[in-house]
């Protein structure tokens, strides 16, 4: 081997090296811990946030946010895949022996296109839209035409959670067309006049209609007082009880700053 093809060798496998040291965790020369979360689609985008504040507290951190599902996270967070699993529902029988914390409360909006004169539907009337009985919008006081019915994927917990609170044991119509994050349900319904949907209810705004359930307005306050039933927890999920920078962001989003700014993005706080 010639000089210059040896050199070429090493300059890659000095390469390799280093970049093999800048992902793991702790090394490089930024000297950054990471923290891996991940699960729910739901809890996602405000655990982002939480953990774009964190960051700027613990500069040597890194806090890696991911999705999956609810029960993909619980899963990871069992396996030692994630630090911490995301979950929007409560955790299932086979679940309980798990470290948990509720960090938030959550509404589930059942939403439709704001051009839809449609404004109040009874839960019996969203099971029955749900469940395929009820297929066009003219029964509803809306258009003759037909409902395009929006659903979450199996393991999701937004699914989960409105399989528990709407469906009663009924399955969702196989025709509903099948999203994998709250954010392309709220595409799609933003988009389609004739559409129905679930997604956060903080993630509710100008581009779709929030329903009202039995008369009650999908609101915090309503959450909080009982009036509106459909609400779910929002947890994070550990194997074991957390420690060290798991705990340290876990405590973070408990505390009031953490709260406040759940709260600031739609989410219903004081738990813990």
């Amino acid at each position: 081997m010639n000089p210059s093809t040896r050199t070429k060798h090493l300059s890659i496998a000095a390469l390799a090296l280093l970049l093999l040291v800048a992902t793991i965790p702790g090394c490089g020369s930024g000297g950054h811990t990471a923290v891996i979360v991940a699960g729910s689609t739901s809890v996602q985008p405000y655990a982002e946030v939480l953990a774009e504040e964190f960051a700027i507290l613990h500069p040597t951190y890194e806090v890696d946010i991911q999705g999956g599902g609810s029960s993909a996270g619980v899963t990871a967070a069992e396996t030692g895949t994630a630090d911490i699993g995301m979950s929007s529902r409560h955790l299932n029988e086979k679940e309980q022996g798990m470290w948990a914390v509720e960090i938030a409360k959550d509404g589930l909006a059942i939403i439709i296109h704001p051009s839809n004169p449609v404004a109040d539907l009874t839960l019996d009337q969203i099971r029955g839209i749900y469940a395929g009985d009820i297929v066009n919008w003219r029964l509803l006081g809306g258009p003759d035409a037909r409902i395009h019915l929006i659903s979450r994927e199996e393991g999701s917990g937004t699914r989960s959670a409105f399989e528990d609170l709407v469906m009663e044991k009924i399955s969702i119509t196989p025709k509903a067309i099948v999203q994998d994050s709250n954010g392309a349900v709220w595409q799609l319904v933003s988009g389609d006049p004739l559409s129905i949907g679930f997604i956060s209810m903080g993630l509710v705004d100008e581009s779709v209609k929030a329903i009202m359930l039995d008369g009650v307005t999908c609101s915090v306050e309503n959450v909080l007082n009982g009036s509106y039933g459909l609400s779910r927890p929002f947890l994070f999920v550990c194997k074991d009880e957390p420690e060290g920078h798991a705990k340290e962001f876990i405590d973070y989003t408990l505390s009031d700053e953490g709260q406040r700014l759940l709260s600031h993005e739609g989410l219903i706080p004081g738990a813990g």
